[in-house]
């Protein structure tokens, strides 16, 4: 039997537990009350640490943190039903102690809580709200993170998050109800949940934060609300099966992110050995599931792309030509300056340095990578490639004036010490 200490409650526990109690009292107290929420979700995880800490934590912690809330929640109903305004269709029901009883149960079970917690990722992704503040608000309501947390996590100040969180609980409040699934724009606000998991997925991958142990959280909790999206009729779409399985074929590699010292590795570097065998399976089998439909979605193509990868034993060996057209597809679909970089580098992989930096000059919008450090990375490795080490060296050093982390910094440096020999 699986043992747990009261250590764990915030890691684990508070993590995983926290989006679903707040997804089923916010049904029944209404979007209006979110800082009633919030109150009772707080208080039943400080039960927990109190009880836990004298009697030892329960076999199945996760049942007993919900029925406290479903008790608590039924506590606050009976004395405040008369004082304040509840969720505006459940007031009658909620009126009377035989039927408050039997409503704030069915609020707990697990259909229901599936149900409203994609109400309420789906209210997070407010079309109202930048896309920043779309994520800080799934990982804040959803996810358990806490402001310090997540702006160490997109290394920004703590007073930013607050502000975006704040920003985003005042337009759920004003939207008075969460977000229906049968509303008419539900296929424009799906779009907008996937762009918001993609880009959290991202920033748990991609992000050069010292604080790597985030950055896998980040990763986990996006791949676990894109698991959400796939057990609900309504939001199992083909693309939601290629988001998930792009996530879940770039997951299998993190294990070989970075080196043993603490390390970036690029693709290049990897030790393919350590990739997760069970998710590169599990990210093809989604793919497949996703080819339902006539529907072809830029997650799609990338994650078959990151199957193509997957596929192969070393760099050398990979189909490099199925690399370059799939990226042709992707311009098609989502063109942009980093797609166009990304499709360069695999043509320099399949045609040599010369035909790679050709690619890159003939990008249209090479402007947009101005900031990227990773573009005059790329050239100084093709430069490098090339026998130019003068032009290399310039190019990672203007890299390196770009790098956003140590980590970004210490790589790029590596890069340097290797075209100077």
């Amino acid at each position: 039997m699986t043992t747990h200490s009261p250590a764990d409650l915030h890691e684990h526990l508070f993590r995983h537990e926290a989006g679903r109690m707040t997804a089923s009292l916010t049904r029944l107290f209404g979007v209006q009350n979110f800082a009633l929420v919030e109150d009772v979700v707080q208080d039943a995880f400080c039960r927990a640490l109190e009880i836990w800490k004298l009697r030892g934590v329960p076999p199945n912690p996760s049942a007993w943190l919900m029925t406290t809330a479903r008790n608590r929640a039924l506590d606050v109903i009976r004395r405040e039903r008369t004082a304040r305004t509840f969720a505006p269709e459940l007031t009658r029901l909620l009126e009377t102690e035989w039927t408050a009883a039997a409503v704030v149960a069915e609020a707990f079970s697990g259909d229901v809580v599936l149900a409203e917690q994609l109400r309420m990722m789906f209210s997070c992704c407010h079309p109202d709200l930048a896309e920043p503040a779309q994520i800080a608000l799934i990982l804040n309501i959803l996810c358990g993170f806490g402001a310090p947390e997540i702006a160490a996590a997109f290394l920004t100040s703590r007073a930013a998050i607050e502000k975006r969180i704040a920003r985003g609980k005042r337009a759920l409040a004003g939207a008075s109800t969460l977000f229906d699934l049968s509303d008419a724009d539900f296929a424009a606000r799906l779009s907008a949940v996937h762009r918001a998991l993609y880009l959290l997925f991202n920033e748990g991958y991609h992000s050069a934060s010292t604080q790597a142990a985030v950055r896998a959280e980040l990763c986990e909790e996006a791949m676990r609300l894109t698991a959400l999206l796939r057990e609900h009729p309504v939001t199992r779409t083909p693309a939601t099966f290629a988001l998930s399985a792009l996530m879940a074929l770039h997951a299998a590699r993190l294990p070989a992110r970075v080196d043993a010292t603490g390390e970036l590795q690029s693709l290049w570097e990897q030790d393919r050995s350590a990739w997760n065998l069970e998710l590169i399976a599990q990210g093809r089998e989604l793919l497949d599931r996703s080819a339902a439909g006539d529907e072809l979605t830029a997650y799609h193509v990338e994650a078959a792309i990151a199957a193509v990868h997957a596929a192969a034993p070393t760099v050398a060996a990979t189909d490099w030509n199925a690399i370059v057209t799939l990226y042709d597809r992707l311009m098609e679909i989502a063109p942009s300056a980093v797609v166009a970089l990304n499709r360069a580098i695999a043509i320099a992989q399949r045609d040599g340095p010369d035909q790679g930096i050709e690619a890159i000059e003939r990008i249209a919008d090479r402007d947009r990578l101005d900031a990227y450090p990773f573009f005059p990375a790329a050239l100084g490795e093709l430069e490098r490639r090339r026998g130019n080490v003068g032009e290399a060296r310039h190019y990672f050093e203007q890299a390196l004036g770009l790098a956003r982390s140590d980590a970004e910094r210490r790589y790029i440096e590596r890069r340097i010490q290797t075209a100077l020999r």
